[in-house]
């Protein structure tokens, strides 16, 4: 099972993905978490200590040269388009209670979907883990979609985009749909988060009629709180890892 999470900043994507990531590890299934938002903070929410230095992979040149046979930050200039990324996840990943988790960083320049040696090993890395890979995948992506390729996208088996009740949170969902399109990616799911009441359901449901819901969590203070004290929000919100569960049930069906 591959998934990929997508949304706008701020919207609770990256505490559903770790949500649907424990709830994949509680099945007893092999779980490679994939942080890729330039915003990296999954590995904290899954609980990795905040102690423990996690070089995103976009940033580490030495590796990005010796693959790719190509100078870091230069364009334009020939380097591998396919360069060997099979023992990554298991060399460049960390473990969190029994998941692997990596992190990749995002690329800052050349503006994005540039052709440069970090986005070719980001891609290559991305491609490799979701045709390749035998354990379940979550991507945490950013609402850009970068690190996912045509060939990435289709081979994808949902891609789950989390959305809050407010106009720019469903604007953004509509640009993330209209993306998945272009990269032939056809199973899409959403999923509201922080809802307050019922009004907030219907606004999300009246506003994206022809969205495919999966689910509603309703928006607890549990979260805030797990996130102070630096640990996962599954530990102090079973409720919504409840609900996560149920939404998994559906997607298998």
């Amino acid at each position: 099972m591959k998934f990929a999470v997508s949304g706008k900043g701020g919207v609770g994507k990256t505490t559903f993905a770790a949500f649907l990531i424990r709830a994949l590890r509680d099945k007893g299934m092999k779980v490679l978490a994939i942080d890729a938002d330039p915003d990296a903070n999954l590995a904290q929410a899954l609980g990795v200590s905040t102690g423990d230095e996690i070089v995103p992979i976009s940033q580490m040149k030495e590796l990005i040269e010796e693959r790719t046979e190509a100078k870091v930050g230069t364009m334009g200039s020939f380097f591998k388009l396919n360069p060997k990324v099979s023992d990554l996840p298991e060399k460049l990943s960390v473990d969190a209670d029994g998941v692997k988790v990596m992190v990749m960083g995002g690329v800052k320049q050349g503006g994005a979907g540039c052709i440069c040696p970090e986005s070719t090993l980001l891609k290559r890395l991305v491609g490799h883990i979701v045709l390749a890979r035998d354990e379940a995948v979550v991507l945490d992506m950013e609402a850009g979609l970068e690190h996912l390729g045509r060939g990435t996208a289709q081979a994808v088996d949902r891609l789950i985009v989390v959305v809050e009740p407010g106009r720019r949170s469903i604007e953004t969902a509509h640009q993330i749909r209209r993306l998945a399109n272009d990269l032939g990616l056809e199973n899409l799911s959403f999923v509201g988060n922080k809802i307050r009441s019922q009004k907030d359901t219907e606004f999300l449901v009246k506003s994206m009629g022809d969205f495919d819901f999966l689910g509603f969590l309703p928006y607890r203070t549990e979260i805030i709180e797990a996130d102070l004290d630096g640990r996962p929000p599954f530990e102090k919100d079973m409720e919504g890892l409840s609900a996560v569960k149920e939404m998994l049930k559906k997607l298998e069906t």
